[in-house]
């Protein structure tokens, strides 16, 4: 049953009962029950309602990308001769800098790195031959499950990817690992665990003593191999190798610890708390002649592979380079040289986009240049937040240790050639903000739209702008001069303007009223390039949209609270808040610190940590929920970080000549919340109470 199905049950029982206690001349006080229960349960409804709508907030995007440091100079040559980037020759990105590539924070193992090398025929934009080196190299991290006695396995990341290594010191041969668990599962016999990537585990029988318990591996269905497993003797752990992966006998691709067995009068139960596994079904093998990309010139030195480019190429103006597998260079739309690297990714899941690992009690700050998930316009290079520690003694944040700032700055269109000026842009807990009033940081709407890409609709047709936006040709004058235009905000009605193209500018800035008490605001710039009257169709060619998230717009106030941030002030262009309280950084810990915005703390001796927010791709987690099967801490299983979106709201007009593709702006640099309008429920309940009221009424 869905949740609002369960009220509206009671609803219609207690509405029976009532009409039950009428027809048959049913006391007053069972029906001033019936009714009283009624009206509460209507009203429990409506909350109940809110809440799930309330709840149901996070969407999801198609893609999610992370970049590493932003580099800047005038050259190539510049940037790698800046002490403040490397040593002045090279400078180079490793996990603690960019954060797509592999890192474990518990064992603080790290494999990668991506180097730029001042070599001839460097300069420019140019990359020189060798002079781009991608190096990993295996390291050891211990299974998740410390206390089952497993100790350590080997690990290296490739091209931002977790893969073990079929044999400890050989780079050669990798598997990606699906699985390294703690979480305690608890298996029926006949019940299967879905591992994931087509892998799972099935308890086919206990004998009789309750000691030992028959286990099945299984691939897409079909049977791997099987165990004995006893909890009376031994360490309780199944070690599954399997013969011929890329070559490779005696592989370990399974490790499965029980930890109790259970033989009862009714159930026979395993209970399962450790578990990793490989997909060894999809290994692959690294050749010297393998080509990834730009990098195309392959060593393997047992642990360790580095790959060159054989090529020189050119950090293109306005580009992305791939580098390799997914990784690529983004360059900017500037005269200056101003790029970083990012990693592209797809898969579903949830990603943490992490800043700069910091170990110790030093001070330190974040800014967009080394924490992925603020804010960041490559093209305009501007970014508006920061975050600062200070003060840490052992482990504790001391009050106002915690300092978050940002500032109102200035940005160009995306449509620069057709909107004049600039717009004011804020980055709020890593997403994109614009200000209602260019020095006033107290209230501000998300950025939905800031695109220069070209849209053609027929008369009719609507453009969905996103976040229940849209645009509507209404009507094309008979000389092909002039379109009429509609704005509207889930389907009602905003605002509408006929725009000439035979005069002016071409533009329609919509401005509303009364948008947290603000007149006058600038929400809606439309540029029309070119309107067409023909003998079939009516046609307006639009170039330019911008668009604020004005129905949602917030006003932040000095007495907000935003998890242990919650000492804000706020003085014009800038909001500053700090920590009233102290809190610690607990060991192996993840603390939000204020709206979506996390510290990661390391299960280990030494204080280790970064801050890091979330976005998810897909409809909802991976997880490893077990099918059919009784899970006691069902967890998440995190594919690697990555960060700033790219959606693609959808067109529904038809487009014969351009390409009708919206670039959701970089706003979207996290997971966007947006709150859902309740609907039918609370229509539902609302009649439901008056109902009650009137039955009530007429039985008086």
């Amino acid at each position: 049953m869905r949740n609002g199905e369960i009220p509206s049950l009671l609803i219609l029982i207690i509405l029976l009962t009532y009409n039950r206690s009428n027809k048959y001349g049913g006391n007053n006080i069972m029906k001033r029950f019936a009714a009283s229960a009624l009206a509460a349960l209507m009203l429990l409804t409506v909350f109940a309602s809110a809440a799930m709508a309330e709840n149901n907030t996070t969407s999801v995007v198609s893609t999610v990308e992370i970049r590493g440091p932003v580099y800047n100079g005038t050259s190539l040559t510049d940037i790698l001769t800046n002490t403040a980037y490397g040593n002045g020759t090279t400078i180079t990105m490793d996990a603690n800098k960019f954060a797509a590539f592999y890192y474990d924070i518990d064992d603080n193992v790290t494999t990668e790195s991506l180097s730029i090398k001042n070599v001839a025929g460097t300069s420019g934009r140019t990359i020189g031959d060798d002079g781009l080196i991608y190096t990993t190299t295996i390291g050891q991290s211990e299974y998740k499950n410390k206390d089952v006695g497993w100790g350590n396995y080997s690990v290296i990341g490739f091209f931002a990817d977790k893969y073990i290594p079929l044999k400890p010191n050989d780079a050669s041969k990798l598997a990606k690992l699906v699985l390294d668990s703690d979480t305690k599962y608890t298996l029926r016999t006949g019940e299967t665990l879905d591992l994931g990537s087509g892998y799972s585990l099935q308890a086919k029988q206990v004998d009789v003593d309750g000691k030992k318990v028959w286990l099945e591996f299984d691939k897409d269905g079909q049977y791997v191999d099987d165990q004995i497993v006893s909890t009376d003797t031994g360490n309780h752990t199944w070690t599954c190798e399997v013969d011929n992966v890329q070559g490779e006998d005696n592989v370990p691709v399974l490790k499965v610890h029980v930890n109790q067995v259970f033989q009862g009068t009714v159930d026979s139960i395993a209970q399962i708390d450790a578990l990793w596994l490989i997909d060894y079904a999809n290994a692959i093998k690294i050749n010297t002649s393998d080509k990834f990309g730009k990098l195309d010139d392959v060593a393997i030195n047992g642990p360790t592979i580095t790959i060159k480019n054989k090529n020189t190429f050119s950090l293109t103006r306005d580009s992305d380079q791939e580098i390799g597998q997914g990784l690529y260079f983004r360059v900017a739309d500037s005269d200056a040289l101003r790029f970083y690297a990012f990693k592209q990714q797809t898969t579903p899941g949830t990603y943490d986009i992490r800043g700069t690992v910091v170990s110790g009690t030093q001070p330190y700050t974040w800014t967009s240049d080394n924490f992925a998930g603020f804010f960041y316009d490559l093209n305009k290079n501007v970014g508006t937040e920061t975050l600062s520690v200070s003060g840490i003694s052992g482990r504790t944040i001391p009050e106002k240790g915690l300092n978050y700032s940002t500032t109102i700055k200035s940005v160009d269109y995306e449509a620069s050639d057709v909107f004049n000026g600039t717009y004011p842009v804020l980055g709020f807990f890593a997403q994109k903000y614009v200000p209602l009033k260019p020095n006033d940081a107290s209230k501000i709407a998300k950025l939905v739209l800031d695109s220069d890409d070209k849209y053609t609709m027929r008369t009719g047709e609507t453009l969905d702008l996103g976040s229940g936006y849209s645009l509507q040709a209404k009507q094309v004058d008979v000389d092909g001069k002039k379109v009429w235009l509609e704005f509207d905000k889930d389907g009602q009605y905003v605002d509408d303007q006929i725009v000439s193209t035979d005069t002016g500018n071409h533009t329609w800035t919509c401005e509303v009223d009364n948008v947290q008490g603000e007149d006058n605001v600038p929400v809606l710039k439309v540029h029309v390039n070119q309107v067409f009257q023909g003998t079939v169709d009516s046609i307006a060619q639009i170039k330019g949209l911008w668009l604020i998230d004005y129905a949602n717009a917030m006003k932040i106030n000095t007495s907000d609270k935003f998890g242990k941030f919650d000492d804000v002030a706020i003085n014009g262009p800038t909001i500053t808040i700090d920590n009233k309280n102290t809190f610690s950084l607990t060991r192996d810990s993840d603390q939000e610190i204020g709206q979506g915005m996390y510290f990661k703390v390391a299960d280990s001796d030494e204080l280790r940590y970064y801050p890091y927010v979330q976005q998810i791709i897909g409809n909802e987690t991976v997880t490893t929920t077990p099918s059919n099967a009784t899970s006691t801490n069902n967890t998440s299983v995190t594919p690697g970080p990555v960060a700033n979106i790219t959606e693609t709201p959808s067109v529904n007009a038809s487009t014969p000549t351009e390409t009708s593709v919206i670039k959701t702006p970089a706003a979207a640099n996290t997971t966007a919340t947006e709150k859902k309008t309740p609907g039918f429920e609370i229509t539902t309940a609302i009649f439901g109470l008056l109902l009650v009221i009137y039955i009530i009424r007429k039985n008086r």
